[in-house]
């Protein structure tokens, strides 16, 4: 058995390594250097696969043939080389697709030129068998096109390992040897090819296919003892890839250079195309950027780069310096600060909403003073008339004992009730709505406000049935009722008569309260039911307020999901309207004929 065929089974065993080389660099295809280095060693595979059928062919067709094959891979391997090497040594933003396709010009002649040499034979100028070897070998004689492929391939190798002789020399000491691995498995190929052609010695068969075993081995073992793949400039990579900051690279003249994916998130505009483009072309609809390029080193606090709708970002550029503090370019860093601007918003927000509650505790405070002081104010009276009564005879008091008993039996409940609502709201505003009888509720406070009323000659009359039902928290429909009945006393002159109403309208229920006293003059109805209103007029028979019933009464009614307005003629009376919602199974009645509007 001649050697060729061992030679054969070892150029099968250099391709086997090449593919294992790309399968790994397949795993690892999300790194851009990856993809360039995996379809280099893709080329050489070609190249030793075909040679290796080549050297045990045995006719000039079958050696054409895989001739054939091997150029699939050999006029473009160098210049993937290159591009890794760019990428490698931290030159990514010069591999542009303008800049990769005018380098694939002299690989695609070479590719075209081999493969109609037998039209021109510019680039083998005659084949010919030779079997001095005791097997037949393909004696080939160069043309110009194959000296052009020569010379291309190997000033591309020349500058390629010029960037990584720079690279090692300024390399901290951990990363000399993964970068001495690149040199030397690099060198495998070009190497081995530029000893042959050379013919320093005498070498029947080509050794260039053998350089990818011995480049093979060399860079098989950077990637498993220093993962070679994922280490220095690429580690750098997928870490400015992998940053939720968005970082975007300018040079000197404000040109894009490089970008990383949460730029592209937020900047729409930018895609590998724009690389090169002008700053003031692709910052175009962000004025507040191509303002900080200009002034240089800047920072700018949550900004909106997209309109007032838009998320928030802290911006910062900053100037890039080489080793020798000179000016490279430009970086701008945008935090994306969103959640934070929210979340302090949130918290301005709860403060608002804490100072409001704090408001409201203290109107709250005022109104159980003005609803405890009515009544106790009675009790005061009746005291002094019986004082009177007492000294003025030693007759029976039944009467007046009994009104004072009921007004202070009434007083408790009222002070029971309220201390026992003011207890349920220690941990802040607790609204606990419920199927309320109407009807009930406002006899109840009738009532309390029986003495009053009286006392003015003023007759009340509820027209709201037996069958009214509504929604809503018992305390807060007690006073809203209440402040309204009180209101309406307080106003109505010695005689005068107040009526109650109710009717469905929709899904609520609304509640009429009118008196014929001396009405809302139009200046107090622009400001009666403002937040700001706090003036208490005084009442028919000089009775005084907090002014701050009926605001109270319009907070109340809006929880319970209604409004509050009101309907007044000065001289004539006033009607008051509330709306409460129904319960939820109350069927939906709509009334003919409303009794007030919104």
């Amino acid at each position: 058995m001649t050697y060729n065929v061992y030679l054969s089974a070892l150029l099968m065993a250099a391709t086997c390594c090449s593919l294992l080389l790309v399968y790994l660099c397949y795993k690892r295809r999300d790194l851009p250097i990856a993809v360039s280095y995996g379809l280099g060693m893709l080329t050489g595979s070609f190249y030793s696969f075909g040679y290796g059928f080549e050297i045990i062919s045995s006719s000039m067709e079958h050696i054409r043939f895989w001739l054939r094959i091997e150029y699939i891979g050999i006029p473009f391997g160098t210049v993937l080389w290159f591009i890794m090497v760019l990428q490698y040594t931290g030159r990514q933003s010069w591999v542009r697709p303008r800049n990769v396709a005018l380098l694939m010009i002299v690989p695609l002649i070479t590719f075209t030129a081999h493969n109609t040499n037998e039209w021109h034979h510019l680039f083998y100028t005659s084949m010919t068998m030779n079997h001095t070897e005791g097997f037949p070998l393909v004696t080939l004689v160069k043309g110009p096109l194959y000296r052009l492929h020569v010379f291309y391939s190997y000033s591309f190798f020349v500058v390629g390992m010029i960037f990584l002789l720079q690279m090692f020399l300024r390399a901290v000491p951990r990363m000399k040897k993964q970068i001495a691995l690149m040199i030397i498995g690099s060198w495998g190929p070009f190497g081995f090819t530029l000893i042959y052609l050379s013919g320093v010695i005498y070498m029947p068969i080509d050794i260039s296919p053998f350089g990818f075993l011995f480049s093979g081995v060399f860079y098989m073992w950077g990637i498993y003892q220093f993962n070679m793949l994922r280490l220095a400039p690429l580690a750098l990579q997928q870490v400015f890839e992998s940053m939720e900051e968005a970082v975007i690279i300018l040079d000197t003249d404000h040109s894009l250079t490089s970008f990383n994916r949460s730029a592209k998130r937020i900047v729409k505009e930018l895609s590998n195309k724009n690389t090169g483009q002008p700053a003031a072309e692709l910052f175009s609809g962000y004025p507040l950027l191509l303002e900080m390029i200009a002034r240089g080193a800047a920072s700018a606090s949550r900004i909106q780069l997209t309109g007032p709708d838009g998320d928030y970002y802290n911006v910062h550029l900053s100037l890039v310096r080489n080793s020798r503090q000179k000016i490279v370019g430009k970086m701008l860093l945008l935090s994306d600060v969103t959640e934070a601007v929210h979340a302090e918003e949130k918290l301005r927000d709860n403060a608002r909403q804490l100072s409001d509650l704090n408001t409201f505790k203290d109107r709250m405070f005022s109104v159980v003073a003005h609803d405890i002081r009515d009544p106790l104010a009675v009790l005061v009276n009746l005291m002094e008339l019986l004082e009177e009564e007492m000294q003025a005879e030693r007759g029976e008091h039944e009467e007046i004992v009994q009104e004072m008993g009921q007004q202070i039996r009434n007083t408790f409940e009222l002070v029971e009730v309220l201390l026992d609502w003011f207890r349920s709201q220690r941990e802040g505003m607790i609204f606990n709505p419920v199927e309320r009888d109407l009807a009930h509720t406002v006899q109840a406070s009738l009532r309390l406000l029986l003495l009053r009323s009286d006392n003015k000659q003023i007759q009340i009359i509820s027209e709201i049935p037996g069958d009214s039902y509504v929604y809503a928290d018992k305390e807060m429909l007690d006073l809203i009722i209440r402040n309204l009945l009180s209101n309406a006393i307080k106003f109505t002159d010695h005689g005068g008569c107040i009526r109650l109403k109710a009717e469905r309208s929709d899904r609520h229920m609304v509640i009429a309260v009118s008196d014929t006293g001396g009405g809302i003059s139009p200046e107090q109805a622009d400001t009666l039911l403002k937040n700001d209103y706090r003036i208490s007029s005084a009442g028919t028979s000089g009775e005084r307020g907090v002014g701050l019933g009926l605001t109270l009464c319009r907070e109340f009614v809006q929880l319970n999901g209604g409004k509050l307005w009101f309907d007044s003629v000065p001289s004539q009376g006033s009607t008051f309207y509330f709306s409460i919602p129904l319960p939820p199974e109350a069927p939906l009645i709509q009334a003919g004929n409303s009794i007030g509007r919104g």
